[in-house]
């Protein structure tokens, strides 16, 4: 805790003034241009990744970078997913899926969550992704992780269109949906070709 509280005083000190105009435009000004869906994995971290200042980048982190499909009743996801799409309107909607995911792994190795009810809950949002990747080509250790990272991040595509402000945004041809991975070991990062549905490189 000392460490981040003598980060904040050092942010404060040193990085607060050589941006205080942008800091005074954020106070009354939130117009970010996308959403970051990504995973809470403390290794992954979105604006760093991507560049952005802050204020560009609307931002949910959940376990495995889950998105549930729309229902009824209250969802902090669905709430944060319709507020960035119909208040905010963010043009894009990034979902970031990243190497050794631990709630991807735990799936792809069949660990036993018994111990952990609502991580085992949670990661039901994933089960169209696994089933994708069982009946693929049959992969083990790491190959099947990284495989289910990929079949992952598309289930959870899918899910995000059954979102009412998603779904109206896209007919009205106001939001694009991407899917990423991101390496963690290499910094690199692979992208959803939506034509091929196959993920390829993120040019350089």
């Amino acid at each position: 805790m000392n460490k981040m509280a003598e980060g904040f005083q050092r942010f404060s000190r040193e990085v607060f003034p050589t941006q205080a105009a942008l800091f005074k435009k954020l106070a009354t000004t939130h117009q970010p241009t996308a959403l970051f869906i990504g995973c809470s994995d403390a290794r992954v971290v979105p604006e760093l990744i991507t560049q952005t200042d802050p204020g560009e980048l609307f931002v949910i982190r959940t376990a495995g970078n889950l998105v549930p499909p729309h229902m009824q009743g209250a969802d902090g996801v669905a709430a944060s997913i319709e507020y960035a799409v119909n208040v905010l309107g963010v043009a894009d909607v990034i979902v970031c899926g990243h190497s050794a995911c631990g709630a991807m792994t735990a799936l792809a190795s069949g660990s036993d969550l018994s111990g952990l009810p609502a991580v085992a809950g949670w990661l039901h949002h994933a089960d169209a992704a696994k089933a994708r990747t069982d009946a693929g080509e049959q992969l083990t250790g790491a190959d099947r992780v990284a495989a289910l990272v990929r079949d992952n991040v598309l289930a959870q595509l899918t899910n995000l269109r059954t979102h009412p402000s998603v779904a109206k945004a896209l007919v009205r041809d106001e939001l694009t949906l991407h899917g990423w991975v991101y390496d963690i070991g290499t910094g690199s990062a692979e992208l959803l070709d939506l034509t091929s549905g196959r993920f390829v490189a993120l040019a350089g």
